[in-house]
C-alpha cells in the first residue's frame, strides 16, 4: 500500500504529513496477512506523485514483477484526470473497490477493471476526519492504536 506524499488532485496543505499516514498505515497493517505492507517509494520520488511515474519506476526497477493499482469506485469519477491515465489503462490491471454511492460509471465492463466482491463498508477517511474535528467519540471507528495516536498527535483538529 503506497503512500503517497502528495496527490496531485489535491491541495499540498490539506494533508497530513505523510510520514503521520505512514506511520498509521504501518499500526492498521499489524495484524494483516503476510505480503500486505506500506511502501514509502513516493517519499523518494519527484513531487507530486503521479501513479504513472510510481508504476514506471517500479517496473523499471523489478522488472520481473507484474503490478497492479487498487482503486476505491469513488476514484473513478475523477480517473481520467489522471496523468497519462490512458497508459495506466493499457498497462495495468484495475481493481475497483466498492465505494457507497459510486459505481464503476464509464469503466464498467472494461476489460482492464475488475470490480472487487466485498462488502460495501460505510465509512470514509472523510468521515473521520469531520468527527474528530466536531469532537466527536470515533473510537469504535478506528483501531485502539491508530485512535491514540490521532489523540496523542493532535492530527485532524483543525
Amino acid at each position: 500500500m503506497v503512500v503517497s506524499p502528495h496527490n496531485p488532485l489535491k491541495k499540498k496543505k490539506s494533508l497530513l504529513n505523510q510520514y503521520d499516514r505512514l506511520d498509521m498505515l504501518n499500526m492498521a497493517l499489524q495484524d494483516t496477512p503476510e505480503g500486505i505492507r506500506s511502501c514509502d517509494i513516493e517519499f523518494r520520488l519527484k513531487q507530486p506523485s503521479y501513479t504513472i511515474d510510481t508504476l514506471t519506476y517500479l517496473k523499471e526497477k523489478y522488472s520481473k514483477n507484474e503490478f497492479a493499482i487498487i482503486v476505491g469506485s469513488d476514484n473513478l469519477a475523477s480517473f481520467h484526470k489522471w496523468k497519462n491515465y490512458e497508459e495506466i489503462i493499457r498497462q495495468y490491471w484495475i481493481y475497483v473497490y466498492p465505494r457507497p454511492g459510486y459505481d464503476m460509471g464509464p469503466y464498467e465492463g472494461h476489460p482492464k477493471f475488475i470490480p472487487i466482491d466485498a462488502p460495501v463498508i460505510e465509512i470514509s477517511s472523510s468521515f473521520i476526519r469531520n468527527a474528530i474535528k466536531e469532537e466527536k467519540d470515533i473510537r469504535c471507528f478506528l483501531p485502539k492504536d491508530i485512535y491514540h495516536y490521532i489523540l496523542k498527535m493532535h492530527l485532524y483538529k483543525q
